[in-house]
């Protein structure tokens, strides 16, 4: 996490942009639910701050209105349209016709996080190797009992030091 995930913007997503039905929406919903969780359980601080969405223009209030629906088919909580004056009461600097608040999103150190996964990681008996340089990747197999295509969920590497 001293590189990628530790710079990443930290946004909890809600799930709101992704095709309703799909995989990716499943996932960030639940996955936005089980980060939450996993902060409290943990103690890693975060922030559930919300996010507008913002028309400014009329001819934006009909995406803006199918954004809303999308997350509702979703199963984003909290989901609401605001008008302008409500805009205002939670933005005083934004200005827009329509808003989408997302109250659901939120934002983490996520270098944190990850920091916590690798705890619980060695905790259960993993080893964490750093400072090798990946020169090789393949699925390692599995007994066809273990899993239905007879590949673990793990990879094998060949590292150089």
């Amino acid at each position: 996490a001293h590189h990628q995930s530790g710079h990443n913007s930290g946004v909890i997503h809600s799930g709101i942009y992704y095709t309703p039905g799909s995989l990716k929406a499943q996932l960030c919903v639940q996955g936005a639910a089980l980060c939450y969780r996993y902060c409290d359980q943990k103690g890693i601080p975060y922030r559930q701050c919300g996010k507008l969405i913002v028309a400014v223009e009329q001819d934006e209030i009909p995406r803006l209105k199918a954004l809303y629906e999308r997350g509702l088919q979703n199963n984003v909580p909290g989901l609401k349209l605001i008008g302008a004056k409500e805009i205002q009461e939670k933005e005083p600097f934004c200005r827009g016709l329509m808003a989408l608040d997302s109250p659901y999103t939120g934002i983490v150190d996520y270098k944190q996080v990850a920091q916590s996964y690798a705890r619980d990681f060695q905790e259960a008996g993993g080893t964490i190797l750093t400072g090798f340089e990946v020169t090789d990747m393949e699925m390692a197999k599995e007994s066809p009992a273990q899993s239905e295509d007879g590949k673990a969920a793990f990879f094998s590497l060949r590292l150089l030091q």
